[in-house]
């Protein structure tokens, strides 16, 4: 089972908190000076107990150490203070920028509602009149690419329509080919071989032949 963190507390019992202090302060002093040896580190350490008593533990010289410290701790801030100095123009410029960029936005929200017919209780008789002449103009670059699309759509009809007829050209072309084929020469001696007297019948319809109508007639020698 997962135990939760135990909120740490002051000591309440002064026997308890004093032998807890030697302790701890015993072993934080022995770990700084194994951090110094074993990573050659500078390290300074200073401890005042709750009555006001001092230890303190220094792996070179404490002045030393604090003096770079604090050298330290200035140049840091004299640079971040310069940082600061330096950005400063920017950051006035973009400031500026903002609030600029600001009211451009509100002054094209205001328009943006005038041309929607919202509020236009404050406005002037000029005012509605250059609307007005604005919208016309909008109005009519509308209708104009209104008309351009039109036209382009019904040029695509027109391109689609001779491509149809163009197709069913081709279709009616293949259909009739295909209801009307020509004899080949072997059909030809087909029915030449099933009629042997075709050619016999047909000499014989080229000769002139007498029409009687009415009852046979008597006929002579």
């Amino acid at each position: 089972m997962v135990r939760g963190k135990t909120q740490m507390r002051r000591i309440e019992n002064a026997t308890s908190r004093q032998v807890t202090f030697s302790k701890r302060r015993n072993g934080l002093l022995k770990k700084a000076f194994e951090l110094s040896v074993l990573c050659d580190a500078e390290i300074a350490l200073i401890i005042f107990s709750s009555r006001g008593k001092l230890y303190e533990f220094s792996s070179s010289s404490m002045q030393a150490t604090v003096e770079r410290y604090l050298r330290h701790t200035r140049s840091n801030q004299s640079h971040h203070l310069d940082q600061l100095s330096a950005h400063q123009p920017d950051l006035q410029s973009v400031q500026s920028e903002a609030a600029s960029l600001l009211k451009e936005i509100e002054s094209v929200e205001v328009a943006k509602r005038k041309l929607l017919g919202e509020g236009l209780g404050k406005s002037s008789y000029e005012e509605l009149q250059q609307l007005e002449q604005q919208l016309e103009r909008s109005l009519s670059h509308i209708r104009a690419r209104k008309n351009e699309v039109y036209r382009e759509q019904i040029e695509q009809l027109k391109e689609k329509e001779k491509h149809l007829i163009a197709e069913n050209a081709k279709l009616a072309k293949k259909y009739f080919v295909e209801e009307e084929p020509q004899q080949s020469p072997t059909d030809q001696i087909q029915i030449a071989e099933v009629s042997p007297n075709y050619a016999e019948s047909s000499s014989i319809s080229d000769v002139e032949t007498d029409l009687f109508i009415g009852p046979p007639k008597s006929r002579s020698k």
